[in-house]
């Protein structure tokens, strides 16, 4: 009603002469001019006081924002009051100011700028301090890991990022500022041509021309509306993020230049050329023989690089890790082993471990993030959503001094060879899930680091392509200088891509072997399961081997006793019956049928047993006919002595 009434009693033939008269163009050069000085106060002092309240943890924070939150709740003429006991002339700083500096805020323009920046800069900070907090750091530190330095990473991520809302407070900040009556009039005073500003100038007419006054406030109201709709939500959190990826594409369609199920044209399994133009004996494509396009090997992951990897991790995760250059490690283990952990900890990112880190002949544990030369793919990729998929390529390249064009050349080679050369153009956004892990992986690998770390790079990829893109990496992985530690729940990832399997559970290396000795030795149930093995922990006595879990089991060839086991039982060792078995099998519980999953052309059979261990069996389709399986039916397991596999623990 109160803006209908605005509308309904404005004089609308008089409005051009009311708005142009001398009092109120004079009021309006000032407002503008109060409010944008008012706004770049706000960004000098909000931008960073939001920094601080969204990254750093101290003491009396909550407090701290109750402050700046103050004048959004206090009533303007009591922040009026406020300031003028503080910086007017019998103030408790402005003696001060007006005898070092000469500065009287009292009844002067400048003072109108203070009592508008007091009421309007919680906007910008209230804003700006929820978007960094909503910011997600992987961007920040994924841009570290590339080379970028902490001034390129704010300038070209993070303030890209967060401009949405520092835009949306800074125009919330300037037009609260254009309208601020309250704390104006009382600390600043009503002085035409210094201090009276267009809600002023509206208390005025009101008393002498409340028509004209009616066009004033017509004016200041479309303002306020004009920002509010171009907000469009965004103050509100309305609205779609920006980091938000749209799957728009089919993962599984195929695409111009993707390489076809045997593997990537002109890449060997050794990474060198098979056409002799395609790619460098290092594996890298033609022309990327150096990251910054010269021929400089010196830099990381330069041409020619060795770099063999030390490091001692303490903290949660606590391990020496050692390996020749060309090493892949595979690091598996179950959720919470500390595999990410580790990752972060070579990085410098992580306060709950720290890595003694060194590559080649030097020691990079102390140095920060983006001089260590360790790239990193995270789980999400987290590519940049602001950039095209060219330019998050090229992003690494460019941070260690490449010229633009020979970085976006590079940068679309590697595109290409992963199978989305197609997609440069596309930003994250229009991108599906394993296009952007595709394009993840080429940003990582076109840097040429020192270490590599992968964590889960191909989760996002439909099986085809999986394998296509493993085939891809591998070629790679056989000719890189350096190090690779790729952290997988993918047996067959595990298995092709690593020369070593390193198991972590608890933030201890359970396991450090070679892949076919991981398959045929587990130690640690997670893996065995990983590797659809049973596993069933226990501790030989008397011949037998007392279970964790409750139960004994038989075995064919005992240990010393008190030793602590792994007992291994491949699921197709698991023999199921209607009725209690006789003969050969001394391993028999009854159970209870809870899971039945197609694995190919046979099934597996998830039975549970209160008087025994849970045991998956692999059987024929034929065999479950026979036997009637069903959920929930009563069954007996049985398992030879001679099929259990005992490995130490």
């Amino acid at each position: 009603m109160p803006l209908l009434g605005i509308l309904a009693r404005t004089e609308w033939a008089e409005l051009g002469s009311h708005l142009s008269s001398e009092g109120v163009t004079e009021a309006v050069e000032l407002s503008l001019l109060v409010s944008f000085c008012a706004l770049g106060l706000s960004l000098v002092l909000g931008v960073p006081l939001a920094w601080l309240l969204a990254r750093v943890s101290f003491p009396g924070k909550a407090l701290v924002r109750s402050l700046v939150l103050l004048p959004m709740v206090l009533p303007p003429t009591v922040g009026g009051v406020a300031l003028l006991l503080g910086f007017g002339r019998r103030g408790l700083l402005g003696p001060w100011l007006e005898e070092t500096f000469g500065i009287v805020l009292p009844f002067h323009t400048s003072g109108a700028v203070v009592a508008a920046t007091f009421v309007a800069m919680p906007f910008l900070v209230i804003s700006l301090e929820g978007t960094l907090a909503g910011l997600r750091p992987a961007y920040e530190e994924t841009a570290a890991s590339l080379g970028a330095g902490p001034l390129r990473v704010f300038c070209t991520v993070t303030l890209p990022l967060v401009a949405p809302g520092l835009a949306a407070g800074a125009a919330l900040t300037w037009a609260r500022a254009l309208g601020e009556f309250g704390a104006t009039i009382t600390f600043a005073g009503n002085l035409p041509g210094a201090t009276q500003t267009l809600p002023l100038q509206v208390y005025l007419l009101l008393q002498e021309q409340p028509e004209a006054a009616t066009s004033v406030s017509l004016l200041l109201l479309a303002i306020a509306m004009a920002v509010l709709v171009g907000l469009r939500g965004r103050w509100a959190g309305a609205g779609r993020s920006r980091a938000t990826p749209t799957p728009l594409l089919d993962e599984t369609a195929p695409s111009p230049g993707t390489p076809g199920p045997a593997g990537t044209t002109g890449v060997s399994t050794t990474g060198v050329s098979t056409t002799g133009d395609t790619t460098s004996p290092t594996g890298s494509p033609t022309g990327a023989a150096s990251p910054t396009g010269t021929d400089d090997p010196s830099g990381p992951g330069g041409v020619g690089g060795s770099w063999p990897l030390h490091a001692r991790v303490t903290g949660f995760t606590e391990l020496t890790l050692d390996a020749e250059p060309g090493t892949t490690v595979a690091v598996v283990g179950p959720n919470g082993a500390g595999k990410t952990t580790l990752l972060r900890a070579l990085l410098g990112l992580t306060p709950r471990a720290h890595a003694e880190l060194q590559l080649g002949e030097t020691p990079v544990g102390s140095l920060p993030s983006h001089r260590r030369g360790v790239a990193w793919v995270p789980q999400d990729g987290a590519l940049f959503p602001h950039l095209t998929a060219l330019a998050n390529t090229a992003y690494g390249l460019r941070a260690q001094g490449a010229r633009r064009n020979e970085a976006r050349r590079q940068a679309q080679a590697w595109l290409t060879r992963l199978g989305v050369g197609h997609l440069a153009h596309r930003r994250p956004g229009q991108l599906s899930g394993g296009q952007a892990g595709r394009v993840a992986l080429a940003r990582a690998l076109a840097g040429r680091p020192r270490l590599l770390l992968l964590d889960e790079p191909l989760a996002a990829l439909d099986q085809t392509t999986r394998a296509q893109v493993r085939h891809t990496l591998r070629g790679h992985l056989a000719g890189f200088g350096g190090v690779c530690l790729l952290v997988t729940h993918d047996p067959v990832e595990a298995v092709s891509l690593a020369d070593r399997v390193l198991v972590l559970e608890g933030g201890r290396a359970v396991q450090d072997a070679p892949p076919t000795e991981v398959t045929r030795h587990p130690r640690s149930p997670w893996v065995a399961r990983m590797l659809g093995r049973n596993a069933l922990a226990g501790t030989a006595a008397d011949g037998t081997l007392a279970l964790d879990g409750g139960g004994s089991l038989v075995v064919a060839d005992p240990v010393a006793e008190g030793t602590a086991v792994l007992a291994v039982i491949a699921p197709e060792a698991v023999a199921l019956h209607r009725e209690r078995p006789h003969g050969s099998p001394r391993n028999v519980w009854p159970g209870t049928v809870r899971e039945i999953t197609a694995v190919g052309s046979r099934l597996r059979v998830l039975v549970t047993s209160a008087n025994g261990p849970d045991l998956v069996a692999e059987i024929t389709t034929e065999a479950a006919a026979e036997l009637r399986l069903a959920d929930g039916a009563e069954v007996f397991t049985s398992v030879k002595a001679t099929e259990i596999t005992l490995v130490e623990r």
